[in-house]
């Protein structure tokens, strides 16, 4: 009868810490307080006015080009958003890795057979597979994504004094394809090898609202996207660049400001986060040096062997909670 309770309890436990991950998955997403909705609603509210009392004193064509072309660059983020994630190809080209397809799987295949043999060593063969398999498919994934937000970060960082550099060569009668050469030239990287790609695009033939466009492929940040919306919407309806790229450059200031600001008011949180999920392994690591024989249980017994899978469940499930209460989207 024991034996039947012990194996309920460890299904129940089990079937919570899955629910509790699926939950930590997928409870922002289908969130009303969700960043989109609460953007969404900020933009256009339901009664309408306020988008009634920001659009009085626009001209009506000039309206409409706005929203014209507001909707195909919606349109063409809702095309982008139903394809799959990026290509491995794509990937890497974000990651400003010079790589191909070929050099990451053999990269892929290097790691997996040293980790296989490092775990062959200390742990026996069907774990060696397993660890080597594990590792060869997740730690070149992980490193690529890595450097991808690694650039990301820095072009985000560097785009606001781009457009600064833009905004002053428009006031002293400079075309926008020079400014855009003279950002290509003076500025830090990876802003400069982006606005070199535009340049090179459009000397061969490519439109330049059109070669702006496309900077979002390359960078997919909500800065790049701004950046690529102003100068399309400039492009086809007219009006004051300096001002308008002057506010987006403003924009991007201060989002950049409230990503620190987030950063340093969540870092106690964060800290908090890794300490908890770090402290069982601290423990059982600890144990095994200053007691073994009591430790042994767990990795010698079937039910230490049950207790350890339902233990690594719920850290896995808790962990994932942390993660989701702790980083802010904005």
């Amino acid at each position: 009868m024991s034996h039947a309770i012990l194996i309920i309890l460890i299904f129940l436990l089990c079937a919570g810490a899955v629910l509790c991950a699926l939950v930590a998955i997928c409870y922002p997403r289908v969130s009303k307080h969700y960043p989109i909705s609460q953007r969404l609603e900020l933009i256009a509210p339901k009664d309408g006015r306020g988008a009634q009392r920001g659009n009085d004193n626009i001209d009506p064509a000039r309206k409409r080009s706005i929203e014209d072309t507001l909707r195909e660059n919606a349109d063409l983020a809702a095309a982008k958003a139903k394809k799959a994630k990026p290509s491995l190809t794509a990937r890497l080209r974000q990651a400003q890795l010079k790589w191909g397809k070929k050099t990451y799987y053999a990269v892929c295949f290097v790691v997996a057979v040293v980790v296989g043999l490092l775990a062959l060593v200390t742990l026996g063969p069907l774990p060696a597979f397993g660890f080597g398999l594990s590792a060869g498919l997740l730690l070149p994934h992980w490193y690529v994504n890595f450097k991808r937000r690694r650039h990301f970060k820095k072009f985000t960082a560097t785009l606001a004094d781009a457009v600064d550099i833009v905004v002053r060569g428009v006031k002293v009668g400079l075309p926008l394809i020079e400014c855009f050469r003279i950002v290509a030239r003076e500025a830090r990287s990876p802003v400069k090898e982006q606005f070199q790609i535009i340049v090179e695009d459009q000397l061969v033939g490519m439109p330049l609202a059109e070669a702006t466009e496309r900077l979002p492929e390359r960078v997919p940040v909500a800065e790049a996207r701004f950046f690529s919306i102003v100068i399309s919407i400039q492009s086809r309806s007219g009006g004051s660049l300096a001002e308008t790229l002057s506010n987006l450059s403003k924009v991007l200031r201060d989002r950049q400001k409230m990503f620190d600001k987030i950063k340093a008011l969540s870092s106690e949180s964060k800290a908090s986060a890794y300490i908890i999920a770090a402290l069982p392994v601290v423990v059982v690591a600890a144990l095994a040096v200053v007691s073994p024989a009591y430790i042994s249980l767990l990795f010698t017994e079937q039910t230490g062997h049950i207790v350890l899978v339902v233990c690594a469940l719920l850290m896995i499930a808790g962990t994932l909670v942390m993660r989701k209460m702790i980083n802010f989207d904005f």
